[in-house]
């Protein structure tokens, strides 16, 4: 079970980085419209569209590998002082409550919404340009997918964790300056404090 968490985290992890350079584009394409809109008063037509198709498509792929990393926003005020194993059996049951019903319905919702598009290869009706979105649509579908199948891993460690009564250690990837401060218990910031501190000569009380 723990090699079927791995194997899928690793996929979600790949997936989610390579989109991620999705940023860059945004950020070059979002600066060459300021540039050439504010300095050569020649905005483009296009750049509207390139803003929302590149953040929507990041928003929507990225949610899985964000799964993954236990990072979606959550009330876990009562929940981080549970036992693990209580964490896990709530966590599993509202798996298949909410979590499954809901990503399969977008998953059907969303097929049927994007193949639509595709029938007509539509194009955008925000801008002049016409750029075509139908292939935008399906990253509905994709991301979809791909939270399904975080689903299942988040639910494979559901299960180690009620058989082991400890959660399964992540795939090694970015961690939150939180997290490493939480984990080394401060220790490093308190040395860096005490390294920064002005020397006094031992005259404080």
């Amino acid at each position: 079970m723990l090699q079927i968490i791995h194997t899928i985290d690793r996929f979600t992890t790949w997936v989610g980085r390579s989109f991620a350079w999705l940023i860059l584009l945004m950020a070059f394409g979002m600066g060459y419209e300021v540039v050439s809109r504010y300095l050569f008063n020649a905005p483009t037509a296009w750049a509207y569209d390139m803003s929302y198709i590149l953040y929507g498509t990041l928003f929507m792929v990225g949610g899985a590998y964000t799964l993954s990393r236990n990072a979606h926003v959550r009330g876990d005020f009562l929940y981080r002082l549970w036992k693990p194993r209580t964490q896990a059996a709530v966590e599993l049951t509202l798996y298949f409550l909410f979590f499954f019903p809901g990503i399969l319905a977008l998953v059907f919702s969303g097929w049927k919404y994007a193949s639509r598009s595709w029938q007509y290869l539509e194009t955008s009706t925000f801008s002049p340009a016409g750029i075509p979105i139908f292939h935008f649509k399906t990253m509905m579908v994709v991301g979809a997918v791909l939270l399904l199948i975080q689903g299942i891993a988040q639910v494979c460690r559901c299960l180690v964790c009620l058989r082991t009564g400890e959660w399964p250690a992540d795939v090694k990837d970015v961690t939150e300056l939180e997290d490493q401060l939480l984990e080394s218990g401060g220790e490093g910031y308190a040395d860096n404090a005490l390294d920064t501190a002005p020397d006094t000569g031992g005259n404080e009380r």
